[in-house]
């Protein structure tokens, strides 16, 4: 097949496009304004390159379950309580388009230069973090360190990816992985200075799968680890956790526990409303954002809040949105990523990119058992971005080509 290389044709639309990728991917923990424009600078870059061209869109094959979940959520948005809501809603659903954008201008080494411009962000918006935390005294649950972002569990989801991904480089890259080392306890001090437990519990699990695949005797860090932790962390972190396997408070518990205890309670409570509206709307759900809406119809009894706008359930909440349908489909796409991943990690050309990726899946099935977010745009944006990279990382036409960052990328010509 006939290969079209930077001697064929203009590619300034290419480089255009790829540095605009780029510098989205550098403001996505700053503001969701600067990253969701860059977003829409590169989409239509990339549509021009592939126009210009005749191009084929090729996409991995992660992303056939993810456009089929995007199909039965603008179904449940036909069917949903308030369709013209719904179908606003839906809308979120043009970040998928991340996946073939990225495919397509993050080939070979591309993909590197992605990841160090994500660390290197990571660390600054970690050190805002910390400043807000040790300065400002964003040290409560009234007022927690959020970084640049409006929201800390948004800054919590991005650094527990980020963490991940830092954690994927120092494991499994024999070069390169200095960096990654040196900011690896400042994006770990601000993660846990968020107070977010969902996203300690997602970097916990996705950081320590890197370690047992990287060596099974690694794990007896993470007790140690544990350990040091609690004995040299401030009051409100260490109430916190402590707080996080307990219902019923003591007369002795400090106001964040009583908070955190609540909010335990809250999600139990969460749990039963969800299910009722799963039993009343299985196929196509109440729509997407409609949860917020009938909340107060399916409120259980025990429930702290009178409203919530979402389940902080992932997979209860796409099944009460969206229907079980939806679920299923979502299902299939982790899986597939998962699976994907899985076989790429002995054949992958730059497997650090392929382990990171792993552990950010990882990360958010298992953080997403308590917060929703999936549906979170900055966290997904992200996600998407760091998911397609091993993917991206494989498509480069040759070693020479794969070691110029920026430079066009053979491709075949339809």
């Amino acid at each position: 097949m006939p290969l079209v290389r930077a001697s064929d044709g203009p590619h300034g639309i290419e480089r255009a496009a790829y540095y605009a990728l780029l510098a989205f991917a550098a403001a996505l923990p700053f503001s969701i304004f600067a990253a969701e424009t860059l977003l829409t600078i590169t989409g239509v870059l990339w549509l021009a390159m592939v126009i210009s061209r005749h191009e084929r869109v090729e996409v991995p094959c992660m992303f056939w379950p993810l456009a089929a979940y995007a199909g039965a959520t603008l179904i449940s948005a036909a069917f949903s309580v308030d369709p013209r809501v719904s179908l606003i809603d839906c809308k979120q659903l043009l970040l998928f388009s991340i996946v073939p954008i990225a495919y397509r201008l993050l080939p070979g080494r591309r993909a590197l230069t992605a990841v160090d411009i994500i660390i290197t962000v990571g660390a600054i918006s970690a050190a805002y973090g910390l400043v807000q935390f040790g300065i400002l005294k964003w040290d409560h649950l009234g007022q927690r360190p959020q970084g640049a972002l409006g929201m800390y569990m948004t800054y919590s989801g991005q650094l527990m990816l980020i963490a991940c991904t830092a954690a994927g480089r120092i494991l499994f890259r024999n070069s390169d992985r200095t960096w990654a080392a040196l900011v690896m306890p400042a994006l770990v001090a601000a993660l846990a200075v968020t107070l977010s437990r969902n996203a300690w519990v997602g970097a916990c699990a996705g950081i320590g799968m890197l370690l047992l695949i990287r060596d099974f005797r690694l794990i007896a860090l993470l007790p140690v680890v544990a350990v040091v932790f609690m004995a040299v962390a401030p009051a409100p972190i260490a109430d916190r956790l402590y707080s996080t396997f307990r219902l019923n408070a003591f007369r002795h518990d400090s106001a964040t526990t009583e908070a955190s205890l609540e909010s335990n309670r809250d999600r139990l409570a969460m749990i039963r409303s969800g299910l009722h509206i799963i039993k009343d709307d299985p196929l196509t759900g109440v729509g997407p954002d409609m949860v917020i809406q009938v909340y107060p119809q399916y409120r259980d009894r025990y429930a702290v809040k009178q409203l919530n706008p979402h389940l902080h359930n992932v997979p209860l909440q796409i099944a009460a949105e969206r229907g079980l349908p939806a679920l299923a489909l979502w299902l299939w796409f982790v899986y597939t990523l998962v699976a994907d991943l899985v076989r790429r990690r002995t054949t992958s050309t730059i497997p650090s990119i392929t382990m990171a990726a792993l552990a950010c899946v990882v990360a958010m099935v298992m953080a997403g058992m308590f917060e929703y977010n999936f549906g979170d745009s900055e966290f997904l944006m992200l996600f998407l971005l760091l998911i397609t990279l091993p993917y991206a990382a494989d498509q480069a036409a040759s070693p020479d080509d794969a070691d110029r960052a920026g430079a066009p990328i053979a491709q075949p010509l339809t």
